[in-house]
């Protein structure tokens, strides 16, 4: 277990290290007043504790995706331990802490509306549009998972009928002030999620469980033309490398940081301990299955469904606690991410069209449509819906990369460590697109490679114009 053992290390050490270096980049600073002091309105914006941030804030970014994506991509060998490692110190946590001092910065504004000031107009009517949608989404596929696995463990009750349970619960969340079901709920099903990292973490290093060694970048997929490592890998696992969707929860908790100092361990250090979280999950996958191939066999006979691996690793190696646990994981996890990402949309409609959310009908009035446009795509097919959602999360990442290179140009800083970040995730979603059988599907490889290069010159073009330009849509 040496690769396991110095990716946990690299992690671990990249908080102290290079968490540190980007607050100084950033200029950190807790005398400077923060969008709580200025703003505060019982609502969204209500003073919270570090701990309890900190707690809310990992469970708004992980939901099932630590643990899904990474079991997923385990089935590409131990590459996985790699992508998880670098692209948590380098891309999502950079990408999380940066996003969430800019977010800080503006009033905790939402995400489309930080955007739009350094990418212009255009851009930003195109990520409100953009940002709604992936919200909604990601509510309905946070409703459907959780459904379907309560339907499983309870069949006295329908699918249909746990879906309007759940967004019953939604609903409540998204329209209460924050402190009231998110502040008091969260923490407790964060620690569940932590809880059930470290149980496999001391099951890994008892010895019972061989992981395998980074010794090749082969790619251990059943069928590895159709699923390559460059870009499916890099999509597979979003929350335990980088995810889009994190910067749109950011504004939620800037709104409660009482000092600017308690920025690297809410954004960065919830990222870090999400991608040690993904990274156990990959391990344990891989070893309790002997070896990704193993593990892509048996995936493979049981529909691709992680959850299925989850209940079997948690009840297999951590018994009843881990029966609790999984249930925890596989079920809370998703419904918090969920009704956050509903909160979030009620957040970005609000900011568009300046709306106080301090009366509850006025919550009401933005909540309602988002609703029942949820509901809406919990009718379609499961396996659809998460494919787009993979891609578009993961676009959006592209896309607030750029934004902060543009910030940290513009203030002549070290743009380099979002620059290349940047780079390649705008890289990774138009490969997809013209890769992927759900887009284009271009079988010719080079020719799909050498299309994804010059729409990543051109997108770098036109952030390099948003350096120079001196106009911004601050208001």
């Amino acid at each position: 277990m040496i690769t396991f053992a110095i990716c946990l290390i690299l992690l671990i050490t990249a908080y102290f290290t290079y968490g540190r270096y980007l607050e100084k980049l950033a200029d950190i600073n807790p005398e400077r007043p923060t969008p709580v002091d200025r703003c505060e309105d019982g609502v969204d914006f209500i003073k919270l504790p570090r701990w309890r941030v900190f707690l809310i804030q990992l469970l708004n970014i992980a939901g099932t995706g630590p643990i899904f994506g990474a079991i997923l991509g385990a089935c590409f060998g131990p590459v996985a331990f790699l992508w998880i490692t670098l692209g948590g110190i380098f891309f999502g946590a950079m990408h999380d802490f940066m996003s969430g001092v800019m977010i800080m910065r503006h009033d905790g504004r939402s995400l489309p509306e930080i955007i739009g000031i350094y990418m212009g107009v255009t851009t930003r009517s195109v990520v409100r549009v953009f940002s709604i949608a992936l919200m909604v989404l990601v509510g309905a596929v946070f409703i459907l998972s959780p459904a379907e696995l309560l339907a499983s463990i309870v069949p006295e009750i329908t699918k249909n009928l746990w879906v309007w349970i759940i967004l019953a619960y939604y609903i409540l969340a998204t329209m209460l002030p924050v402190d009231k079901v998110i502040g008091k709920v969260y923490p407790v099903f964060g620690i569940a999620l932590i809880a059930m990292a470290v149980g496999l973490l001391i099951v890994l290093l008892s010895g019972t469980y061989t992981i395998p060694e980074l010794t090749t970048l082969h790619n251990f997929q059943l069928d590895p033309e159709k699923l390559p490592i460059v870009p499916t890998l890099f999509i597979t696992i979003a929350c335990g490398a980088i995810s889009g969707f994190h910067a749109t929860q950011s504004p939620l908790m800037a709104r409660c940081i009482t000092n600017e100092k308690k920025c690297r361990s809410v954004f960065y250090g919830s990222m870090i301990s999400e991608s040690i979280i993904a990274l156990i999950w990959a391990a344990i996958a891989m070893a309790f299955f002997n070896g990704p191939t193993g593990l892509g066999e048996q995936l493979a006979r049981h529909g691709g469904n992680a959850a299925w691996a989850v209940d079997v690793i948690s009840h297999t190696t951590l018994g009843k606690i881990g029966a609790v646990l999984a249930l925890l994981g596989v079920v809370a996890a998703p419904i918090t991410s969920g009704d956050t990402a509903f909160r979030g949309a009620r957040l970005i409609v609000a900011d568009i069209f300046k709306i106080d959310q301090r009366p509850i009908l006025k919550r009401f009035a933005v909540c309602i449509p988002l609703f029942v446009v949820g509901y809406g795509i919990t009718l379609i097919n499961f396996d659809i819906v998460w494919r787009y959602f993979a891609w578009a999360n993961q676009t959006l990442a592209a896309v607030v990369l750029w934004s902060i290179y543009i910030w940290l140009a513009r203030q002549k800083r070290n743009y380099w460590v979002a620059l290349i970040p940047a780079v390649a995730m705008t890289f990774v979603v138009t490969c997809f697109i013209f890769v992927s059988p759900q887009f284009f599907g271009i079988a010719n490889k080079t020719i799909a490679f050498s299309l994804a290069a010059l729409t990543t010159v051109g997108f770098g073009l036109l952030a390099n114009r948003r350096v120079n330009s001196a106009i911004t849509i601050l208001e």
